[in-house]
């Protein structure tokens, strides 16, 4: 008999297109079946359960004509027009039967580069969670370009995690976990099962993309874990079709590796969120030297005296990158003046007129030193 933790989450999970499909590359509904059992079980103990999906492209492209997965853009896109019908069929049907509907949601990374949009598919969500609904999501890949893109689910499921404040995300794929080495090639590999800090050595552990259904290998993955962990979200990572592991992944019985949260870790609000994550800065302002350091240690909002250039066009209210004077990044703001504004604020500056106006506000503002990761993934 399955038992459960008392406590209640909202949880986030993510399987990658080698989890879903056969070995020919079309979707495999033993894998589908056994796992909307498990979310189903999940459902029936009372957690709400987002469920980013990936597939689409493999799903399809067989039925396109291909025999391989393609290789071009269009193919790729009329391939993924054809498997997001088919996925979201199979799901609602397996998920009707238990007596949960299940909704499609397809998105872009221009609608979480605009923070509008960015907080309307927040409510959409955060509806259906409350009405008992399961939200299937996954990146529109039918209309998706690659200066668009999220780059992979992984990614994804990391920013809807944060967007919709998760307690636990659950990433699973081909692999057990994360291990020290490649356990590919080294036979002596050990499977890392607690890891509360992404280090050089576990990024370098990390390696390159392994299955070739899917977009995302392990470094896709650690990237993931950055941002949830900096949104404030514990993180599973273990492999697909092992039996009751999304169960045992959230009562912390599954084989794998959970990324825990350090007591001392910063997290960022939904407004640092954004910022850090998906808004698309559109130019940059250079500090004088004296301000990189005391902008973050000090919590100072930046001035319009510390400004020492000013590149790109932008409005007020766009985020910009703050660089020091060697080109360092040193985070991400939100701009409370245009860039011809500030051009002519940092004139008057100098000639000391109005050298203490608020350029970014630092409750607006995320540093590179404050998560220890780089924001813009």
């Amino acid at each position: 008999m399955t038992t459960f933790d008392h406590e209640k989450k909202r949880i986030v999970i993510k399987v990658g297109s080698s989890s879903l499909t056969s070995r020919h590359g079309e979707i495999s509904r033993r894998k589908l079946e056994k796992l909307a059992d498990e979310i189903v079980l999940l459902k029936d103990a009372g957690h709400e359960v987002v469920f980013v999906s990936s597939g689409a492209v493999a799903a399809g492209y067989r039925k396109l004509g291909c025999l391989n997965r393609p290789d071009t853009l269009p193919e790729k896109q009329a391939a993924a027009s054809i498997g997001q019908g088919l996925l979201i069929e199979a799901y609602s049907e397996l998920f009707l039967s238990h007596g949960y509907v299940a909704s499609q949601i397809l998105i872009t990374r221009s609608d979480f580069s605009d923070e509008y949009r960015y907080n309307n598919v927040r409510n959409t969500i955060n509806v259906l969670l409350e009405r008992g609904i399961i939200p299937i999501v996954n990146e529109n890949d039918t209309v998706t370009i690659d200066r668009l893109k999220f780059g992979d689910n992984d990614t994804l499921s990391a920013k809807v995690a944060g967007l919709v404040e998760a307690d636990q995300l659950i990433i699973l794929s081909d692999i057990e976990g994360l291990y020290d080495s490649d356990p590919r090639t080294n036979p002596q590999a050990e499977l890392l099962e607690k890891v509360y800090e992404i280090t050089p050595e576990i990024e370098a552990a990390a390696g390159d993309p392994g299955s070739s259904v899917g977009t995302g290998g392990m470094k896709s993955k650690i990237d993931a874990v950055k941002i949830a962990m900096a949104s404030g979200i514990s993180t599973f990572l273990g492999k697909a079709g092992i039996p009751n592991i999304l169960i045992d992944a959230v009562s912390q019985r599954a084989k794998g590796t959970y990324f825990e949260l350090a007591t001392n870790m910063n997290n960022l609000n939904h407004k640092k969120q954004w910022i850090a994550f998906n808004s698309g800065p559109e130019g940059e302002i250079m500090l004088n030297p004296s301000m990189t350091n005391s902008i973050v240690e000090k919590k100072q909002n930046v001035l319009s005296a510390d400004i020492q250039e000013i590149s790109g066009h932008f409005q007020k209210g766009a985020v910009v990158r703050i660089i020091d004077v060697d080109g360092e990044r040193i985070g991400l703001g939100v701009v409370n003046y245009s860039s011809e504004e500030l051009q002519e604020l940092k004139r008057t500056a100098e000639n000391g007129v109005d050298g203490k106006l608020a350029v970014v506000d630092f409750d607006d503002l995320v540093c590179d030193l404050e998560l220890s990761i780089p924001v813009g993934l």
